[in-house]
């Protein structure tokens, strides 16, 4: 009467609410950030926990038992991280200090390991990574800069190292019960969506987080291993920066590749061509064997997708947002397959009960089943 259409009313609305949870959680990103780190310490630590309640007796409390496997992850790490530490850090200091200077060495030249084939354009080569490097330093190190500030920022930040194990803790003991509660206050078909995008979206990032876990360490053994017995410069800290690299699909692979070689070639490492094969036989048996198998029940993405989330996740959240591109990308993939089936369950729902009423219109039974009623 008023010349409002409620459809068109209802849009509006929707649209209108989902504008203001993105600004919301734009605005509130630094702390939505620490609890996703805790559910994604959470993901990590639930296989051990489990294993734990299985072997407990039953009188444990089940607090006690995931406090113990708290326990020994955290003294796990604190280990190794005062093992290898150190060294990582006095290797990078070294490195920092020494590559700029090397960059100015008139003789670099001829200080550089080539193959024979690539003997008569040296210079041309050399020159060319110079002009390179001097034109991307004014980029190379700003972004150094900031990627640095925010490991350096979360470092240093308590109340980062105490939240986040103190809020995994939390999810995983009331985890289940605050998923009934939630479920309960929807009607039964809302239920039945939510509850199986849950399980997808659980069952996704746990194969995620442990695979990306598994792969990182994989490379970490793998290249600090090789790299010492190849006699590569600073072999730790390469090996441990082409870990962190590997929670950055596609990009980070490649960037610790090419930082490797070139950082050996400065350094005047012999044998390139070796070290330049093992790394690309290695990317071929991850790529190919092992992260296929770690990965695979998981949801995939195309790799379009893949580049695109990150490009905008680093827009939008920086460091943070390139390494929750993928997985927010899985979790709208898994919502979307899960409301296109809902969608589709209507409508045969609908042709269903037209069907009825047109054989048997005195008949009520319909199909709720396919609802999930």
């Amino acid at each position: 009467m008023l010349g409002l259409d409620l459809r068109t009313a209802r849009i509006v609305w929707t649209a209108s609410l989902m504008a203001l949870l993105m600004f919301a959680v734009y605005v509130t990103r630094s702390t939505l950030l620490v609890i996703v780190f805790a559910i994604f310490f959470s993901y990590l630590l639930y296989p051990l926990i489990g294993m734990l309640e299985r072997v407990m007796p039953k009188k444990v409390p089940r607090a006690l038992t995931i406090g113990l496997g708290f326990v020994i992850v955290i003294g796990a790490i604190a280990i190794v991280s005062s093992l290898l530490g150190p060294r990582i850090v006095d290797e990078a200091t070294h490195l920092g200090q020494k590559v700029p200077e090397l960059m100015k060495d008139p003789n670099l030249v001829n200080k550089i390991p080539m193959p024979r084939i690539l003997e008569s354009q040296r210079g041309r080569i050399v020159g060319f990574f110079q002009e390179q490097f001097e034109e991307g330093s004014g980029k190379a190190l700003p972004l150094a800069k900031r990627v640095g500030t925010t490991v350096l920022h979360a470092a240093s930040n308590l109340i980062y190292l105490v939240l986040i194990p103190v809020l995994s803790f939390l999810l995983i003991k009331e985890g289940p019960t605050i998923r009934a509660t939630m479920l309960s206050w929807m009607n039964p078909r809302h239920a039945h969506l939510w509850g199986n995008i849950a399980d997808d979206l659980s069952f996704t990032l746990s194969k995620y987080v442990r695979a990306l876990l598994l792969l990182s360490l994989s490379t970490l053994v793998a290249y600090g291993v090789a790299f010492s017995v190849m006699g590569v410069p600073y072999a730790l800290v390469l090996a441990a920066v082409a870990a962190v690299l590997e929670f950055i699909p596609f990009v980070g692979p490649l960037a610790a590749l090419i930082g490797t070689v070139a950082i050996s070639a400065l350094t005047g490492f012999d044998s390139l061509l070796l070290l330049f094969g093992f790394i690309v036989a290695y990317r071929a048996f991850q790529d190919y064997v092992l992260s296929p198998y770690l990965m695979s029940e998981g949801v995939e993405v195309s790799p379009l997708l893949v580049i695109v989330g990150l490009l905008l996740g680093d827009e939008i959240g920086g460091v943070a947002g390139i390494f929750l591109s993928v997985p927010v990308m899985a979790a709208l993939k898994i919502i979307v397959t899960h409301a296109r089936a809902q969608q589709h369950a209507v409508k045969v729902l609908g042709d269903l009960e037209a069907g009825q009423a047109a054989v048997a219109p005195g008949l009520s039974r319909t199909p709720e089943s396919l609802l999930g009623k």
